[in-house]
């Protein structure tokens, strides 16, 4: 009788241990993000949109090297190794072998990564040769703004395993730029494929990357779909299947949270937070994240090419009251465009304070002692740097009421908005900048830098050479103190001139089901699911 009940009860042990198992391998079938916009394009090179970047660049790709986000130190990807020369000019990266390119229902390669995929990448920069460098009217912004299109002499193919990067000049964020989630790696073969097709314009909406993640599918404003790499090359994917729920609506997505019908949720407001978080089954993560949330004035475009006016609207706007309404206490009130997290950071004592009547003084001078009319244009999406731009710009409306400006509160669909800013069609906008490496320069070329205004990046569509000049020294030395004393003279003519105004730097928030992990908020950068698992 023991024999029999002991037989049963392990009989039953088995059973559960099996059920759980099938539970939990049933769990990770898939995992549900809600993401707060559409994709611009599934190529990180063409694009600095940061809701893209997140749903795109550490799922679908791999890069050459990347950055520790502990220690800010370089770490092996594509790349196992590299050598500089004395003289900075020429990078020589030693490859990773065994990487395979992804399988999809459009291209299945017959050959592994090798070096012929990092020339064709990074040749497309700049390289009018290269058959796809002119294959999106040659738009590469982020790599524009920072100059590397014009750093790079050319890339020598060493071997199948071995590639040399010859550049004009040294240059001290070169291997931080391309450790960005911009840098990351294409496939030669299949853009030869689709070249020879005659398909060549859908290389950038139909990936092929070496990433965690294969892509399958894209419904504009409903969902994209990947599926697991099954030969992924660092460590083997968990999740069968990774979808984006495209929910533009920050409301909507924290409502699919609480329903279940999202596993993770991309930028709660602060208003948000304190409902998740009194939810068992949802954590909130919340860290700190190198940002700037600003105010951008289309410094080409009058009256906003008079620095009075640029400084009569700065000193109009009440920001302590933008902390309290927009951010909820989880961000900071700026003091420079740099955060205080950032090496080269110097508090600007110059800074515009809360002064309505100097702000008419100012308009008085400038010739609109009366006020004018102008155009604010408002963030459609939550952003780390922004999580509520409408509600900014009605504080701002309100203030700029009683100087005697009268605003117009401007908005389009997030791709739409984007296009429009990069044609300077605006008079003043509300954006932000995420940081993708700890490295000064990641904010101030891609914001402010002569090449950004002629890339469409620059959002006060300024061009200051003493400025440029500045970026230049501080990117040809290594070192530290010099660069530091540049990137503050840089500081100092921003605020001077304010061709924008920073307002905050923000928290990263995300919210998860309690059952989902491996999915870590980095201080620069995007987001990546390759560990993302469920209990």
């Amino acid at each position: 009788m023991y024999k029999t009940l002991l037989a049963l009860s392990l009989l039953c042990l088995t059973g559960c241990i099996e059920s759980t198992e099938k539970t939990t391998a049933e769990k990770n079938q898939g995992l549900v993000y809600c993401a707060e916009a559409n994709p611009v394009s599934f190529n990180p090179q063409v694009t600095t949109t940061g809701s893209t970047i997140d749903i795109i660049a550490n799922q679908l790709y791999d890069r050459l090297l990347s950055i520790d986000p502990v220690t800010a130190e370089f770490q092996s990807e594509l790349a196992t190794d590299w050598k500089i020369s004395p003289d900075g000019k020429d990078i020589t990266f030693m490859l990773r072998k065994g990487v395979q390119f992804h399988t999809t229902d459009y291209f299945t390669p017959t050959r592994e990564f090798n070096a012929d995929d990092v020339i064709f990448t990074f040749s497309r920069l700049f390289d009018v040769y290269n058959p796809y460098h002119f294959v999106g009217d040659a738009n590469y912004p982020y790599f524009q703004s920072v100059g590397i299109d014009q750093l790079i002499r050319r890339i020598v193919r060493v071997s199948d395993y071995q590639v040399r990067f010859e550049l004009y000049n040294a240059q001290s964020s070169f291997l931080a730029n391309l450790a960005t989630d911009f840098a990351v790696v294409l496939s030669k073969e299949y853009a030869m494929q689709l070249k020879a097709r005659g398909q060549a314009e859908l290389f950038d909406h139909y990936p092929v990357g070496t990433g965690p993640y294969v892509y399958k599918e894209y419904r504009r404003d409903r969902l994209i779909r990947y599926y697991r790499n099954p030969v992924y090359w660092k460590h083997p994917v968990v999740l069968e299947q990774l979808v984006y729920d495209i929910t533009q609506n920050g409301n909507t997505r924290v409502a699919k949270m609480l329903t279940k019908e999202c596993d993770v949720t991309a930028h709660p407001s602060s208003a948000q937070l304190s409902i998740l978080s009194q939810r068992d089954d949802i954590l909130v993560q919340k860290e700190p994240n190198l940002n700037i949330g600003y105010w951008a004035f289309n410094t080409q475009r009058p009256p906003f090419d008079d620095i009075r006016v640029r400084q009569a609207l700065a000193h109009a706007i009440d920001i302590e009251k933008i902390m309290q309404a927009v951010y909820y206490g989880n961000g900071m009130r700026a003091r420079s465009l740099l955060p205080p997290a950032s090496w080269a950071f110097e508090a600007q004592t110059t800074m515009p304070d809360f002064n309505p009547k100097m702000a008419k003084t100012l308009l008085a001078e400038a010739g609109y002692k009366n006020g004018f009319n102008m155009n604010i244009w408002a963030m459609p999406v939550s952003r780390i740097y922004n999580p509520n731009a409408r509600k900014m710009a009605e504080l701002m409306q309100s203030d700029l009421r009683k100087i005697g400006v009268s605003v117009n509160i401007v908005e389009y669909e997030w791709n739409t908005f984007i296009q429009r800013i990069g044609e300077h069609r605006h008079d003043s906008v509300l954006l932000g900048w995420a940081a993708d490496t700890p490295d000064p320069d990641n904010f101030m070329s891609p914001l402010l830098s002569c090449a950004a205004t002629f890339s469409g990046k620059n959002p006060a569509n300024w061009c200051n050479t003493e400025f440029d000049l500045l970026l230049t020294q501080a990117l040809a030395t290594t070192d530290l103190a010099m660069r530091k004393k540049f990137y503050n003279q840089a500081q100092r003519i921003i605020i001077k001139e304010l061709p924008i105004l920073p307002i905050a730097h923000g928290m990263r928030f995300q919210a998860t089901s309690a059952d989902v992990e491996g999915i870590t908020l980095s201080p620069f950068g995007a987001i990546s699911l390759a560990n993302a698992r469920k209990k």
